[in-house]
């Protein structure tokens, strides 16, 4: 007869972390630049954003010239409990909630950081830096506004 063996809840299980891993066969470091474009994707994939980067001119040409196209609008470092600190710029599309749409980038750029590194992000701040009009949405409210001011 077989008897089943009773689990022992004081036993360590521990999961597994890129770290723990590396250990055995060496290190695996995830480049500042990929972290960036991980950012870039999930920031692109929420609604009402229109562009990442796009801060001042003089900001704009200078990261156009010294950074990837992954790292504009972004910034990424190592906060002191080991996640990363995440700073990203970003132009919104007028109309849209602008701090629901902040939150929904942070959680977006949070949820995707944490799926593909395995680290977790520990601060997100978003930088609106401007508010673009959709061309055809232009014409619609200058078509509106002619309308008030004649009638």
């Amino acid at each position: 007869m077989a008897t089943k063996k009773k689990l022992d809840v004081s036993e360590d299980f521990s999961i597994p972390t890129l770290s723990d891993e590396s250990t055995n066969l060496g290190d695996i470091r995830i480049n500042h630049s990929v972290v960036a474009g991980i950012v870039r994707l999930a920031t692109k994939s929420v609604s009402g954003v229109v562009a990442v980067g796009g801060g001042g001119v003089v900001e704009g040409i200078t990261d156009f010239f010294s950074k990837k196209e992954s790292e504009r609008g972004v910034k990424v470092s190592e906060g002191q409990g080991g996640g990363y600190e995440i700073e990203v710029r970003v132009v919104l599309e007028f109309g849209v909630d602008l701090a629901k749409t902040g939150f929904a980038i942070q959680e977006s750029i949070r949820d995707q950081i944490l799926a593909m590194t395995g680290n977790p992000a520990s601060k997100i701040d978003v930088i609106i830096d401007d508010i673009k009009m959709d061309v055809s949405e232009k014409d619609d409210l200058s078509e509106y506004m002619d309308e008030q001011t004649t009638g």
